[in-house]
């Protein structure tokens, strides 16, 4: 028998102003399941993750979430005042379950930036801190809205191998929000391409093919991208360079 879903939205609507900005949207979320959401500026996708969040207020629809459903949240933006002197371990211990912060920092490999100030870290090491916030509430779903915003290429899947690898180990569901295509459709087991409403849907490279996706990215775009992989014989570090004694290949599959 299957498990039931984390969480279910049924003809969700939000609608501000007189403005749509997303309409009709339905799908679920499934334990160990990681779904993306792609689409271009303004298709209503950080809309779509607050609704699901409950911060958000619908216009119409409803989200059905899993009894006891735990969240943990990465939010799209994250500013430190530099003037604020706060460690990564104090910042850490400010979130739910603050005994977790020591734990939660190991999981995305950042112990070393404990006693370090917020405001200094890199864009990679700022979203893996970040990460770690969304882990102390041992999350039944994570949902992370535009998760390697500010990390080069090469820090960008080496974070999205960080994310498969929580989800393999915690067996939690996992909705992204990304405008990145090549490497994210390489990380996710289900893509919704969104543009106030559900276009097309489906496994990475049945959606790379659809005729929504074609006129929302483009032919280029399609024939470039079906699934992206990014072969890992090596380790980066935080920073996104490649550690000592290890070697980088990547390559492409095209559809």
């Amino acid at each position: 028998m299957n498990a039931p879903p984390l969480i279910r939205l049924q003809d969700v609507t939000v609608e501000i102003q007189g403005r749509t900005l997303i309409e009709n949207v339905t799908f679920d979320i499934n334990p160990g399941e990681i779904i993306t959401v792609i689409g271009p500026n303004g298709a209503g996708k950080s809309t779509l993750a607050k609704a699901l969040l409950g911060i958000q207020t619908l216009s119409r629809g409803e989200v059905l979430r899993r009894p006891g459903l735990k969240i943990g949240y990465m939010p799209q933006r994250f500013h430190i005042d530099a003037s604020l002197p706060l460690t990564v371990k104090r910042f850490l211990q400010l979130a739910h379950n603050p005994q977790r912060w020591r734990e939660a920092l190991q999981r995305v490999e950042m112990e070393h930036v404990a006693k370090q100030p917020m405001h200094t870290l890199s864009g990679g090491e700022l979203q893996r801190v970040l990460l770690a916030r969304a882990l102390q509430r041992a999350p039944d779903l994570l949902v992370l809205d535009e998760p390697a915003q500010g990390v080069d290429v090469t820090g960008q899947a080496e974070l999205y191998r960080l994310i498969r690898s929580l989800r393999d180990e915690l067996h939690c569901g996992a909705l992204l929000v990304s405008h990145d295509l090549h490497l994210v459709m390489a990380s996710t087991d289900q893509v919704l391409c969104l543009n106030r409403h559900i276009c097309c849907a489906g496994h990475p490279e049945k959606v790379s093919n659809e005729p929504a996706f074609i006129n929302l990215f483009g032919t280029q775009a399609a024939r470039s991208l079906a699934v992206y992989h990014h072969h890992h014989d090596h380790h980066h570090h935080a920073d996104g360079t490649v550690a000592a004694g290890s070697e980088c290949s990547h390559g492409g599959h095209h559809v």
